[in-house]
């Protein structure tokens, strides 16, 4: 028996200030189960009213104050998978895994919020950016160490543009943080640790693929500066598995939009 299943995963940038648009990231890619991240609100003030009014009965969420924080809504049941380690041992609810429960068996579903890194790649000299390598490098050792992973999917904003079409100008890049070749490489690492590009499976590597755009371009469309900072991997198992994905560009213009738009992604499972 096999099923339909609907992710969508979206850096919401402050659930309290962009619940709102929510209604809309369902209509367009009525998903399944919605992963957000950078909810900045502590576990105390989640808004726990927001995923059922959305029709998601369904929800797990770690946050804190101001920062950071992700969370999933689901229309089917979840269980929290607490098997994960404290990343780079700060406490920062940057990581939530659960398992989805479907009727063809279980799904187990990461969700990731990586940190951006600052703006100097250089480690000696910017903090942000160690702990950006030091938590990949975390992350790929942990997946590493597991011998299986089947029927997974990792989501998120992982704030790395691996690919030279994942940004506007490759060579003008390289030196920026998000596409230096120490983070490409690393997040490179990360994925051969079991995982397949869902996005690039419809979207061949030599095209362009951005979910991000500045907001200190004044006109996004026109300047078309963007980056691919979210991510849907799947486990080799369910690559073959892979039917649709969507871009919502049209999420950037929205009011009070967040510089990132959902992402989505259908599989059979």
């Amino acid at each position: 028996m096999t099923e339909r299943l609907r992710i969508a995963t979206w850096n919401i940038n402050s659930l309290r200030l962009r619940a709102p648009l929510l209604p809309g990231l369902v209509e367009a890619l009525r998903p399944d189960v919605i992963c957000l991240q950078e909810t900045k609100v502590p576990d105390s003030l989640f808004p726990v009213n927001v995923p059922a009014q959305l029709g998601y009965p369904f929800a797990a969420w770690r946050g804190m104050k101001g920062y950071n924080g992700v969370a999933i809504f689901s229309r089917l049941p979840l269980r929290p998978l607490d098997i994960a380690p404290d990343w780079c041992a700060r406490g920062d609810c940057r990581h939530l895994a659960v398992t989805l429960d479907l009727r063809s068996g279980p799904v187990e579903l990461h969700n990731f919020y990586v940190p951006a890194g600052g703006d100097v790649p250089d480690r000696a000299s910017n903090p942000k950016f160690a702990h950006k390598l030091d938590f990949v490098a975390e992350a790929t050792h942990w997946f590493a160490a597991r011998t299986t992973l089947p029927r997974t999917v990792l989501v998120g904003d992982l704030n790395i543009a691996p690919l030279e079409h994942d940004v506007w100008s490759h060579r003008q890049m390289l030196a920026v943080v998000s596409h230096t070749p120490a983070e490409t490489t690393a997040l490179a690492a990360w994925q051969r640790r079991g995982f397949y590009d869902a996005l690039r499976h419809f979207v061949p590597p030599e095209k362009k693929l951005y979910t991000w755009w500045s907001y200190r371009n004044r006109d996004w469309r026109a300047s078309d500066r963007g980056r691919r900072l979210d991510h849907v991997w799947v486990s080799q198992d369910l690559k073959d598995n892979l039917r649709s994905h969507t871009i919502h560009r049209d999420a950037r213009d929205w009011p009070q939009a967040s510089d990132h738009v959902p992402v989505g992604v259908e599989l059979e499972v």
